[in-house]
């Protein structure tokens, strides 16, 4: 069994690695990079060179190009010393056209040309746009380089910033932070110091609580590597897509803490997600009465789940759901097979398979919020756990039909087995037949859907997210497709070809257990 799984592990992160490259391809090669703009405001509102050069700076920020502008190349020379800051200022600015630019100005201007050729970079030049004897609005010249990226190169940076490792060398050497290294704590000063928390915190790192406990399940929490599975351009501008997925939601959760400083206030400031900010305490006065250094980025405790959290209460639920009540109706379908029941739950299933499932969500909020009086909207503020039913009901709906349908009818099939007559010509009754023999061989094949059923409850329903107006994880892929978000594309994809692999590998595993003759091992063969 455990080479199985290492082998299935293998070939699952193969499997996972080119579905990525496939989405990779397809948004950045094969898609039209142009329709970024469709819901762009900011583009309207540029023109002529500025048009151009803003397209080439979102192109970049969607990671589909490096983008370098003459400026950037003059300024750079200026940092590493290769030129003095008189020469920088004559040489920064181009003329209009390419004569009007000095001697010394075209001198650099070739090398930048020459420097990113080499590197396979493609050099534009824009001249001015006039209007008259004056530049037009928008029509400053514009000198700059630009190349794709290659789809195995962003690929491959993509595989290796996944998981961030932090360590006491994040912070640059030139950054003044004191000593670097890690310190341990009994007593962690967020409560005062008062209160038994361990905690381990790091100056030099990127996080400054590296390990830590607090109120909040799972209660032990860790900074010390985290997931990065992309930025978000639009739809959570700047965010990382599992931070968009993972973070709570919801009002501010106000609570009493103390300041690095020792000031202590009522704040939804959570302390321990403090981050290094470089600069941010001498260039913010607010913050030093609170900070004693630039972990001063934090970010807000909320009092409603995650995305994922929503989404994993209501799927879960609705699983269980599905299981409790499809499983024993499908068998009592087939144990009195052609009656009343049977054709009852046929109809039922045929129902759900004929009418499209926009529709009955639709029906069924119609008739749970005016008959019953449920709550139709999804409210992160309220603490009625009514507003549950309705999406876990109707998300349960479909999963209670197919379990009824499959355990029918693997029932139906052991009920004509071999095995089924001799159990009856040894005497015994029919019930305990379906019991003891036909129940357990029936299950094999439907338990190997469980943990799929349980993990992808993570990913959310969209369609019934979208009708109950449920914050979770459903929406999120819908959301980015139709604002072009490239970079949660990719990530919400990648995590569900991992879950998709956890799933059948656990579905194998549970399947294996159950029935002793399912076995994964050579020695079998």
């Amino acid at each position: 069994m455990g080479k199985y799984v290492v082998k299935r592990l293998i070939h699952g992160a193969i499997s996972v690695i080119i579905v990525v490259l496939v989405v990779m391809v397809l948004i950045y090669s094969l898609m039209n990079r142009n329709q970024i703009f469709a819901q762009d405001p900011n583009f309207t509102h540029q023109s002529n060179n500025s048009r151009t050069t803003y397209m080439y700076q979102k192109w970049e920020d969607y990671g589909y190009l490096h983008y370098v502008t003459y400026q950037d190349y003059i300024n750079q020379l200026a940092r590493d010393g290769e030129i003095d800051q008189e020469t920088r200022d004559a040489v920064v600015s181009i003329g209009r056209t390419a004569e009007q630019d000095s001697d010394e100005t075209a001198e650099y201007v070739r090398q930048f040309t020459a420097y990113y050729e080499e590197q396979g970079y493609t050099v534009t030049r824009l001249d001015a746009k006039m209007s008259g004897r004056r530049v037009a609005n928008g029509g400053q010249q514009q000198l700059f380089a630009s190349r794709d990226i290659p789809v195995f190169q962003r690929a491959l940076t993509y595989f290796m910033d996944l998981i961030f490792v932090d360590n006491i060398h994040y912070v640059p050497a030139e950054n003044d932070i004191g000593e670097r290294g890690l310190s341990f704590t009994l007593y962690d000063p967020i409560y005062g110091g008062e209160k038994f928390s361990p905690a381990i915190m790091g100056n030099g790192t990127y996080h400054k609580y590296l390990l830590y406990f607090d109120d909040q399940f799972p209660y032990l929490h860790q900074n010390l590597a985290t997931i990065h599975l992309g930025q978000s351009y639009s739809v959570n501008m700047g965010v990382d897509v599992f931070d968009t997925m993972s973070l709570s939601q919801g009002s501010y959760k106000y609570s009493y803490v103390t300041n690095p400083t020792g000031h202590t206030e009522d704040s939804a400031d959570d302390l321990h997600t403090a981050t290094y900010l470089a600069g941010s305490l001498s260039a913010n006065p607010l913050l030093q009465t609170r900070f004693t250094d630039d972990y001063t980025s934090v970010a807000a405790r909320r009092g409603g789940f995650s995305k994922l959290g929503y989404s994993f209460v209501i799927g879960i639920l609705s699983t269980i759901m599905a299981y409790v009540l499809g499983l024993p109706i499908g068998l009592a379908m087939a144990r009195f097979k052609e009656g009343l029941l049977d054709k009852i739950g046929t109809i039922y299933i045929m129902f759900i398979i004929a009418v499209p499932s926009l529709a009955y969500i639709f029906l069924f909020k119609a008739v749970g919020g005016r008959v019953f009086g449920l709550p139709t909207v999804f409210d992160m503020d309220s603490s009625s756990k009514l507003m549950y039913i309705l999406p876990i009901v109707s998300l349960a709906l479909p999963s209670i039909a197919n379990l009824m349908k499959w355990m029918r009818r693997y029932m139906i099939d052991q009920m004509n087995s071999d095995y089924v007559k001799f159990a009856r010509s040894g005497g015994l009754s029919e019930s305990e037949i379906f019991t003891k023999h036909i129940w357990k061989n029936a299950m094999i094949p439907l338990v190997h859907g469980i943990p799929g059923s349980v993990i992808f409850a993570m990913t959310g329903a969209i369609i019934t997210e979208r009708v109950y107006v449920v914050p979770g994880a459903g929406n999120l892929l819908t959301q980015a497709i139709n604002k072009y978000d490239n970079g949660v594309i990719v990530g919400v994809t990648l995590f569900y070809a991992v879950l998709s692999v956890v799933a059948l590998i656990l579905g194998d595993v549970l399947m294996s257990t159950v029935d002793p003759r399912i076995s994964f091992t050579d020695k079998a063969r």
